[in-house]
């Protein structure tokens, strides 16, 4: 039998050890009591931490933990660290590729221990893909690794979310040209059945409403700005009521992200990275939490980067990782309700 959700710590990777991602986990720990932040276990250096923390001022005392068990019963007084072990000594700001193997060890501890029972979830600080890549890593990012270690067939869909909108880009990390290429209807279909699912199982919205945007202005205005609605988006749309799926659409985009239209869906499917990323972005810049739905195991990260122009600094907001901690931790409470 599985353990109560409660008994769980989050697995917390280390991130980009040059980022900001310590300076952030600090800050959420010396403030846990304010903020509410669920319990988590860092899978990172002790000794680096214990120096950034001196060096950021903060009173932060740091404890090496053999097990994720014992990282909730001294969390309130210690930050419980799993030890991975750096290969060269960090220097803010200024990434180094041999650090590049504890970064990826972190991250296989964190998705391990979620596995084994011994996590509730994943969250991940921000990675500095180029370091990586100088490494000898051979994946594109964050999603396609863990899609890996998950032994995954289908990609997995990333979500971006704050507590005002969700939005899900069916293409993203492509130029627009190439994104207009890659639009299928096929594509739209899998974005939108893994969204759904993922909003009835990590959200507990029983029925979920997604709304899909269109490509064109006026969402191609019947076709006279393309017809890429009527000939890709709309058959995706059809099929996703067809499968029961509350879809409805395709919407033009300037109409679909303001305070009225929001409250009628509860997911938007974009056509591509930043028709969903502007309008989150504008409304909840601070907040926002990047979301993989489809893995079998939950995981969250903060919206933003390794900000390496003030890692070291104490200047990082926290905000983004204490709403990732936080989603994580809901969405596996919601995960297991439906076991």
């Amino acid at each position: 039998m599985p353990a109560p959700l409660n008994a769980l710590p989050l697995a917390l990777t280390m991130g980009e050890p040059a980022g900001v991602g310590g300076d952030v986990t600090l800050k959420i720990w010396a403030e846990r009591r304010a903020s509410g932040v669920p319990p988590f276990v860092l899978l990172d250096s002790p000794d680096r931490l214990i120096a950034l923390a001196a060096r950021l001022g903060l009173d932060v005392p740091v404890r090496a933990v053999a097990s994720a068990a014992e990282a909730v019963g001294c969390f309130d007084s210690a930050l419980p660290v799993l030890p991975v072990e750096l290969a060269t000594p960090v220097v803010a700001g200024r990434p180094d590729p041999a650090n590049g193997g504890a970064v990826i060890a972190s991250i296989d501890r964190a998705v391990a221990l979620v596995q084994a029972g011994e996590a509730a979830a994943v969250v991940t600080n921000p990675i500095q893909k180029s370091s990586l890549y100088a490494a000898g890593f051979r994946h594109p990012g964050h999603t396609e690794y863990l899609a890996h270690l998950a032994g995954l067939a289908d990609e997995p869909i990333m979500m971006l979310a704050s507590a005002e909108l969700r939005v899900v880009p069916v293409t993203i990390h492509v130029s627009l040209r190439e994104a207009v290429n890659q639009l299928t209807t096929a594509a739209i279909l899998h974005a939108g059945r893994v969204t759904a699912a993922a909003l009835r199982r990590d959200f507990g919205i029983d029925q979920p409403r997604l709304a899909v945007a269109g490509l064109n202005p006026h969402a191609g205005e019947g076709g006279a700005m393309g017809r890429e609605e009527i000939d890709i988006i709309t058959p995706a749309i059809n099929a996703l009521r067809a499968e029961g799926i509350a879809a409805f659409g395709p919407r033009p985009s300037d109409t679909l992200f303001h305070a009225a239209a929001r409250s009628g869906f509860d997911a938007a499917l974009c056509m591509y990275h930043d028709q969903a990323l502007i309008p989150l972005k504008t409304i909840d810049f601070d907040s926002g939490v990047n979301i993989t739905l489809g893995l079998p195991f939950v995981r969250t990260s903060p919206d933003h980067g390794t900000a390496l122009d003030i890692a070291g600094t104490g200047r990082a907001s926290a905000v983004s990782l204490l709403a990732a901690l936080r989603t994580a931790a809901a969405m596996a409470d919601n995960r297991r309700r439906m076991v």
